[in-house]
Parts: C-alpha cells; sequence; structure tokens
C-alpha cells in the first residue's frame, strides 16, 4: 500500500496524473488486489498480488484505515459536526447528515478513517432508532422477546446497504456480526418455545453461555475465511478480517469463561468473587494468545487484557496488601505480558509455525 501510494504521488508530481485522480486510484486499486512487487506492479484479479521469490516478508498488521493525519483531522471533524448535531436536532436529522458526509468524504473521495467514524455513527444511529421501536429488554423482563430479534433485524439491512453503496470493510464486519446475533436471538426464542418456560436460560445459564459460544465460533469461522483468502493481506478481505477478529475474539473470550464457570451468578466482572473465575480466565486468554499468535492477529491478544487484569486484580486483592499495592502489582503484571508478547512476537510465531504440519502452516501468512 505505501509503494503504490508513492508511485501515485510519483506521477502526480510528473503531470501524468492530478492528486485527486492519485488520491481516487488508490483504493480503486488497491481493491482489485495491486501492489508493488519487487520494481514491478503485479494484479490478479480478484487475489492478492503475489510477492517475489525471496522477498522479504514484513510483519505490519497495519489496518489500512489509518493513512495519515489528514484523515485524522477530517475524522476528528466529523465527530465533532455529528456530536453537535446529534445534541441539537432529531434523531432522524442525523442520518441525512451521514449519507451527505459519506457521498462526500467515502464515495468521492475514498477517505479512510472518516469511513470508519461514518460507519460507526450509522451503527450507533441504527441501534438508537431500533431501540425506540423494539425495545429488546425492559427491567422486568425474564425471557428474550420478539423484539430482541426484531430490535437486531434492522442493523444488517442499514449496514448491508451501506456497505453495497461505499464499501467500507466494517460496515461489511458490523453486517456479518448482527446477522450472527439475530440467529443467535432465533435459537434462544426456538429454545424458549420449545421448553414451554420463559425464563428457561436464567434456569438453565450454561445452555445460553453454549449457545453464545456457538454463535462466536461462527464468528471466527467467517473471520478466517476471509483471512486465509488474502495470506498476504493485500487486499480488502484482510481488513474485513481484521474487524471480524476483533469481535470474534471477546465474544469467544466471554461465552467461554461463562461455560466453564458453569454458568455460575458471578459476573466476569464482578471483583468481588472473581476469584473463582480466575482460573477460567487465564485459561482461556492463554488460548486465545496461542491462536491469535498461529493466525498473526494480535486482536486476540489485546481482546483479553482487560478480563486477564481482572483475574489478577482478584488475585492480589486475596492478600493483605492495600489497594494502592495490587491495583499497580496488577498494572505491572499485565504490562510485562504485553512488552514479552509484543516484543518476541515474530520469534514466538517462527516457533509455533515450526510445530504445525506444513499444509497448515503454508495457509497461513508468513512467519
Amino acid at each position: 500500500m505505501t509503494e503504490l501510494r508513492s508511485i501515485l504521488d510519483e506521477a502526480a508530481r510528473e503531470g501524468l496524473i492530478s492528486p485527486e485522480a492519485g488520491g481516487r486510484l488508490l483504493p480503486f486499486l488497491s481493491e482489485r488486489g495491486v501492489a508493488v512487487v519487487g520494481h514491478a506492479i503485479g494484479v490478479a484479479e480478484g487475489q492478492p498480488a503475489v510477492a517475489a521469490q525471496g522477498q522479504a516478508w514484513s510483519d505490519t498488521e497495519t489496518p489500512r484505515f489509518v493513512r495519515g493525519f489528514h484523515d485524522v483531522l477530517i475524522t476528528i471533524g466529523v465527530i465533532v459536526a455529528l456530536c453537535g448535531l446529534w445534541g441539537l436536532a432529531a434523531l432522524y436529522a442525523v442520518l441525512p447528515a451521514i449519507i451527505v458526509l459519506s457521498e462526500i468524504l467515502v464515495h468521492r473521495q475514498r477517505l479512510a478513517l472518516p469511513a470508519v467514524s461514518l460507519t460507526i455513527a450509522l451503527f450507533c444511529w441504527t441501534c438508537l432508532l431500533m431501540f425506540r421501536f423494539f425495545p429488546p429488554w425492559t427491567p422486568t423482563s425474564q425471557s428474550f422477546g420478539a423484539e430482541a430479534t426484531q430490535f437486531v433485524a434492522g442493523l444488517p439491512i442499514i449496514l448491508g446497504a451501506y456497505y453495497v453503496r461505499y464499501r467500507v470493510p466494517l460496515s461489511l464486519a458490523l453486517c456479518i456480526m448482527s446477522v450472527l446475533a439475530f440467529v443467535l436471538t432465533l435459537l434462544l426464542r426456538l429454545v424458549q418455545w420449545a421448553s414451554s418456560n420463559p425464563a428457561f436460560f436464567l434456569d438453565h445459564p450454561v445452555a445460553l453461555a453454549l449457545l453464545a459460544l456457538i454463535c462466536a465460533l461462527g464468528l471466527f469461522a467467517m473471520a478466517l475465511y476471509f483471512d486465509l483468502g488474502d495470506r498476504l493481506r493485500r487486499t480488502t478481505r484482510s481488513d474485513i478480517a481484521f474487524w471480524l477478529h476483533l469481535g470474534a475474539a471477546p465474544a469467544l473470550l466471554y461465552s467461554t469463561v461463562s461455560l466453564l464457570s458453569f454458568g455460575g451468578d458471578v459476573h466476569i466482572f464482578d471483583v468481588a468473587n472473581m476469584s473463582a473465575r480466575t482460573p477460567a480466565v487465564v485459561a482461556t486468554v492463554t488460548a486465545l494468545m496461542l491462536i491469535g499468535l498461529i493466525i498473526d492477529r494480535r486482536a486476540f491478544v489485546t481482546s483479553g487484557l482487560l478480563s486477564l487484569g481482572v483475574a489478577i486484580f482478584s488475585v492480589f486483592r486475596q492478600g493483605s496488601a492495600t489497594a494502592d499495592t495490587y491495583i499497580f502489582s496488577t498494572l505491572i503484571v499485565v504490562g510485562a505480558i504485553v512488552l514479552i508478547i509484543g516484543t518476541g512476537w515474530m520469534p514466538l510465531r517462527r516457533l509455533v509455525l515450526r510445530a504445525l504440519p506444513p499444509a497448515i502452516a503454508n495457509r497461513l501468512p508468513p512467519g
């Protein structure tokens, strides 16, 4: 991506193309798998360009929605303007603003970071709109009613339409996540109907954790589908996989921890009773870190840091130390784990890849 941008910038300086045309060509070419290979440009229809033989693999995992401070400045303006409009105008007035900004910043100028911020704004707007008509829960509700299914049903429709128009990877990822959430609500309602017990999941929390784990595994499978289709991470399939992994990792973590805790009444962030779940949290986070090493996705590491910190905090809290001692001790331990994994990521990953069968290792990103 960086080499392709420099080539287009050089073409603009030579007067071959205008700077505006270069800015529009960059995402257009990258979405179609065009990349710099050595000193040439490789194109493969629907596939990423193949690296030249002997070319060193650069471990970047750089999300392509960060392209420069120009995008950051525009994004700040988008966020401030939408927040102001959200506070002064009605809810329905925000959608036209999102569409107009998307037409200018995403469809015409192809700015990456503003596209992400506008997609998040559309997601929040859709959630508020659906909550106004179909509140998914009430303080006295003990079951998953039709409102929860109707609440989720609107998300994939709007986000899918947004992706068809603007091709923002995050919008497709959120659309896939919302489809799986819709499937989960249907499964919950089906189980409640089959059991003839509206409070079935209050009486059997293990069943709820199991269904959540099944949907989390489905989301992880979708992320792998996009990831393995672009092992060199040269196309937007990698961007879609990045967002899907970012959602799949916490879903896997919390559903697995809930299932391993046998559906007790202890909540994941209930620090007073967290020591009972500490082994499950540590084991799950360790497994996710190993998965992250195998597929070269750091999202699986970062998603578990908060839960790991809470688990370590609960262990220190059992002692007789002061509050400041176990708070700062937790920060030191978590920080040390992050530094060790971060600085040793590539050596650790090469070690893990060598332990895998060649048939599997050759389908993963190079180590």
